[in-house]
């Protein structure tokens, strides 16, 4: 198991050589899920005492389980939030496989995480966010909301000894991601949200104004959105940074999805107040064009993160005098350097060719909603926001939504689900692929 024979030697080429094909592939086939009944006659036992081998293993991952796996970084893949990594993020993640790197600590990574921390400040940078700010990338935006808010709340404890002894309390847009609500769950505080899809200074102020003095004293932030998951919506960060600062209350910012469009000469000016954050996250695998799973978490006093997450233990007192630990910064210990591919495709390209692919998807979903308002049969439901349109079939039901639905990804053309917007069952496009094209958009309009 732990050397490198002839047949792991002839291993190695099937796995390369099937990571180069997929590579290839454009577009790769979307393929689509398969109920477990079927996987389990298809695959069969794949756990045995004397092992299958690695060439029939590897064979039964490309021909049956791959194929039960959605692309998802297909350019007609226009659901949820996709991905769509570069080719050399991806090549670069078999490099931080092989490297098998513990990136916990500035002394076991010292070099990942040197290079991890260069692509955080670009990300600190084009946030406005102070030449102190810094943090680490952890699995995704749950992940990421839940560690800022910890590290929040701790903040808030730490200033009076009577906070201790209090549940917090967290104010939010009603389009927050439901991870906002999940960590107050986990936290065990409260969440109340306000405002419409888009919370302003104004509602904040409003909140706060009418909880009385109890509740005044329980809150210790504001979770505000750069780009709702649903509709793109931003939520009003100048507003909402300047009552933070006035009630010193903690100012956090979910731009795990939205937060890419930053890079963006012609939409950087809707974030403006985001470098008021106390702390920021985004999703390199949503749309900074990163493998999974990447998110970045970056705190304006990453001294206040450590407070709050480093983990102590006689074992670890080696960890203490660290320059830089990212187990301090997130409740992790253990992690892969899971920033590195992304560095990597900094690195090779350049932040000006980030910029300019963030600008195509922006393109082509301008260019989507005029062609839905030009569509007969469709209008818009809300305004065009970042890469997010919204939009409904005249005349459907929400039977109709999941047969089109449905009927899309079996054919192999893409995959578009259906959402909901005030409780009506709308369809929803989020384009974040820099290889989707009119004609992507095209073909599927014209299935409607």
């Amino acid at each position: 198991m732990h050397q490198v024979d002839p047949a792991i030697e002839a291993l190695s080429k099937s796995i390369l050589s099937y990571a180069m094909d997929r590579l290839r592939m454009d577009p790769p086939t979307i393929d689509h899920p398969l109920p477990h009944t079927t996987l389990e006659k298809l695959a069969g036992q794949t756990i045995t005492e004397t092992g299958l081998g690695g060439e029939e293993a590897l064979h039964l991952f490309i021909e049956t389980l791959a194929p039960a796996c959605i692309s998802e970084d297909h350019p007609r893949y226009l659901a949820f939030v996709p991905t769509a990594p570069s080719e050399v993020s991806t090549l670069f993640d078999l490099v931080v496989g092989a490297s098998n790197i513990c990136a916990s600590s500035w002394l076991e990574g010292a070099g990942a995480i040197y290079a991890e921390n260069q692509a955080l400040r670009w990300i600190a940078d084009i946030a406005g966010l102070p030449a102190e700010a810094g943090g680490v990338f952890v699995s995704g935006g749950t992940a990421g909301n839940l560690s800022a808010l910890v590290a929040a709340r701790h903040d808030w404890r730490q200033r009076s000894p009577d906070h201790a002894r209090q549940r917090g309390l967290i104010i939010s847009s009603r389009g927050a991601h439901a991870s906002v609500d999940q960590a107050a769950q986990v936290m065990d505080a409260d969440l109340i949200q306000s405002g419409g899809h888009q919370l302003t200074g104004a509602d904040v102020i409003s909140t706060i104004a009418d909880l009385n003095a109890a509740d005044r004293s329980r809150l210790f932030a504001v979770a505000c959105t750069a780009g709702t998951t649903n509709l793109g919506v931003i939520d009003d960060m100048q507003g909402i940074s300047d009552v933070c600062k006035k009630e010193s209350v903690w100012f956090h910012v979910d731009g795990a999805y939205g937060g890419a469009a930053l890079a963006a000469p012609s939409t950087r000016a809707l974030f403006n107040g985001i470098e008021g954050a106390d702390s920021f996250i985004v999703d390199p695998h949503k749309w900074l064009f990163a493998p999974f799973d990447c998110c970045a978490l970056i705190y304006a006093d990453p001294g206040k993160a450590r407070t709050a997450h480093r983990q102590h233990g006689d074992y670890l007192e080696v960890f203490y005098d660290g320059t830089w630990n990212p187990s301090d910064y997130a409740h992790h210990l253990s992690r892969r350097a899971r920033g590195l591919p992304f560095w990597f495709s900094l690195a090779v390209h350049g932040t000006r060719a980030y910029a300019d692919a963030v600008e195509k998807t922006l393109d082509c979903a301008r260019e989507a909603a005029a062609m839905i308002d030009a569509h007969p049969r469709l209008e818009m439901v809300t305004e065009q926001r970042l890469s997010i349109c919204v939009f409904r079939r005249l005349g459907w039901s929400p039977e109709d939504y999941k047969s089109w639905s449905d009927a899309l990804l079996e054919r192999g053309d893409g995959l578009v689900t259906p959402t909901k917007h005030e409780g009506e069952t709308v369809l929803r496009f989020c384009i974040v692929n820099p290889r989707t094209t009119r004609d992507d958009i095209q073909l599927i309009l014209d299935s409607l």
